[in-house]
C-alpha cells in the first residue's frame, strides 16, 4: 500500500474507526437492561437471534465492534478487508432499519424520527464502498502516477542532456575561436618581424 493511498484513506478510516470502537467499548460495559434492549431490537429484525441470550449477544457485538474499529484505525490493515468488514456491519444495521416497523415511512426508504439514528449509518456503507473501490483501483492509480513521474523524469533528463550538449558546444566554439585568435596573433607578429627585417635591409 502506497503512502499516498494511506493518506487518502486516513480521514474516513480514523473517523469511522473511532466511532465504532467507542460504540463497542460502551456496549462492553452494558448492563442487563441494555443487553435486553439491543437484543430485542436485533431479534425483531433477525428472528434467528432470538435463540441467543441477551448478555452473550451484547458481549459478542461489543467485541466485534471493537475489532472492526481497531482494524480501521490501524493503517497497515488492508483497506479492502476492513472495507468489506465495515460494509457487512453497516448492511446489518440498515437491514435492521428496514425490517423494524416504525423506523421508515410505509413503502418508502425515508426514515421516521425513530429511524433517523440508524438510517444515518448509511454513511458507513458509503465509506466502506469507497475503501473497497479505492483498494481495487489503487494499482491503476499508482501506475498512472508512476508513468507521470517517469515522463517528468525523462523530460528533466532530456533538459539536462540538452543543457550539457549546449555547454559543450559553447566550450568547443570558444576553444576554436581562441585557437583562431592565437593563430592570427602569431601571423601578425610574424608579419611585423618580416616588415622590420625588410626595413633594416633598405635602411643604409
Amino acid at each position: 500500500m502506497s503512502l499516498s493511498a494511506k493518506l487518502r484513506r486516513a480521514p474516513a478510516r480514523i473517523v469511522t474507526g473511532a466511532f465504532i470502537l467507542n460504540s463497542g467499548l460502551g456496549k462492553l460495559k452494558g448492563n442487563d437492561e441494555t443487553a435486553k434492549a439491543i437484543h430485542g431490537m436485533a431479534a425483531g429484525a433477525y428472528p434467528a437471534l432470538e435463540k441467543v441470550p441477551p448478555n452473550p449477544f451484547l458481549k459478542t457485538l461489543a467485541v466485534s465492534e471493537i475489532a472492526l474499529g481497531s482494524a480501521l484505525l490501524v493503517p497497515f490493515a488492508p483497506a479492502a478487508l476492513t472495507g468489506l468488514g465495515l460494509a457487512g456491519f453497516s448492511a446489518s444495521l440498515l437491514g435492521m432499519y428496514w425490517r423494524t416497523p416504525g423506523m421508515h415511512e410505509e413503502g418508502s426508504l425515508r426514515p421516521t424520527q425513530q429511524g433517523i439514528p440508524i438510517a444515518k449509518d448509511v454513511w458507513m456503507l458509503g465509506i466502506a464502498t469507497s475503501l473497497v473501490l479505492d483498494s481495487v483501483l489503487e494499482p491503476v492509480h499508482d501506475k498512472r502516477v508512476e508513468l507521470t513521474h517517469d515522463a517528468k523524469a525523462s523530460t528533466a533528463r532530456r533538459a539536462v542532456k540538452a543543457a550539457s550538449a549546449a555547454k559543450l558546444a559553447r566550450a568547443k566554439a570558444e576553444a576554436r575561436a581562441a585557437k583562431v585568435a592565437r593563430k592570427a596573433a602569431k601571423q601578425a607578429r610574424a608579419a611585423r618581424r618580416a616588415s622590420r627585417q625588410a626595413l633594416d635591409k633598405v635602411t643604409p
